[in-house]
């Protein structure tokens, strides 16, 4: 008697652990912050509102034009950006530090069938998407104001997005060496403020010094508002692909950087 075999079904094959296993952990911030979304849409509308009347009017009456066109329609582009930046940087140094070390929350995923990396990868995504909603947020603001030139602001979504990755990234790999709340403030006066400063964002970067030019043309930032600017206000983009570049080599060696010293951290 010949005995009949049955293979098994042939089972599709599974997708790369890195391309999903991050998702509940971005998931579950998420439900967090849904929670509490009232306030944030609120302050993600709100402060940048003011930002935009307060220096884009009042200050906009002394300045006049910059590059051709009014100084609130040229600032706008640079709250976007440095919104960007804020959100993720925030979210990737105080929200983060909290639930690693105070709220022992990461200790809890790790229990899952999560990896280090997996935790670390979906703090990231989460905080480039928190600065999306920012970003978001202000577009809309700068275009019932008037301060949006093109439609190809749209465009600037993705930017925007790419620069939460950056920043986040980077603020993880601080929270990785952070023992306390107050190591952020180096990385934030060191750090984030000469960007905020030096970066474009409320004056254009050639009426710098020539030393000062080439040290912002470094900074991520620069990049970011280099790349929303042109979508925002219609004028011509320049070098996007090395703009989109810089911003991506921060990313990855941000993220691999924050994957390494995390799991140094939380495994010695």
């Amino acid at each position: 008697m010949v005995s009949s075999v049955h293979p098994r079904p042939i089972q599709p094959a599974p997708l790369p652990a890195v391309a999903i296993r991050w998702l509940p952990v971005w998931r579950r911030n998420l439900r967090v912050w849904g929670k509490l979304a009232g306030p944030a849409i609120l302050g993600n509308f709100g402060e940048p509102l003011l930002y935009l009347l307060a220096l884009g009017y009042g200050l906009g009456a002394f300045v006049g034009e910059v590059n051709e066109m009014p100084y609130v329609v040229f600032l706008a582009s640079g709250i976007v950006c440095s919104s960007a930046m804020f959100t993720a940087s925030f979210e990737g140094m105080y929200s983060a530090y909290t639930r690693m070390a105070v709220q022992c929350t990461w200790e809890s995923m790790l229990a899952a069938p999560l990896d280090i990396r997996d935790v670390v990868l979906g703090e990231i995504v989460w905080g480039a998407t928190k600065s999306l909603f920012s970003g978001t947020a202000i577009l809309v603001v700068a275009a019932f104001l008037g301060a949006v030139q093109s439609w190809q602001a749209l465009l600037a979504i993705p930017a925007v997005f790419l620069t939460g990755l950056c920043f986040s990234s980077m603020a993880l790999m601080v929270t990785s060496i952070a023992r306390s709340y107050d190591f952020f403030l180096y990385y934030n006066t060191l750090f984030v403020t000469p960007m905020l400063l030096l970066a474009g964002v409320f004056f254009p970067l050639d009426r710098m010094p020539g030393a000062i030019q080439t040290m912002a043309d470094f900074l991520p930032l620069t990049h970011s508002v280099a790349l929303v600017r042109p979508l925002m206000t219609g004028i011509p983009l320049q070098a996007p692909l090395l703009h989109l570049l810089v911003l991506a080599i921060y990313a990855g060696f941000g993220t691999l950087a924050a994957v390494t010293l995390i799991r140094r951290r939380l495994t010695a």
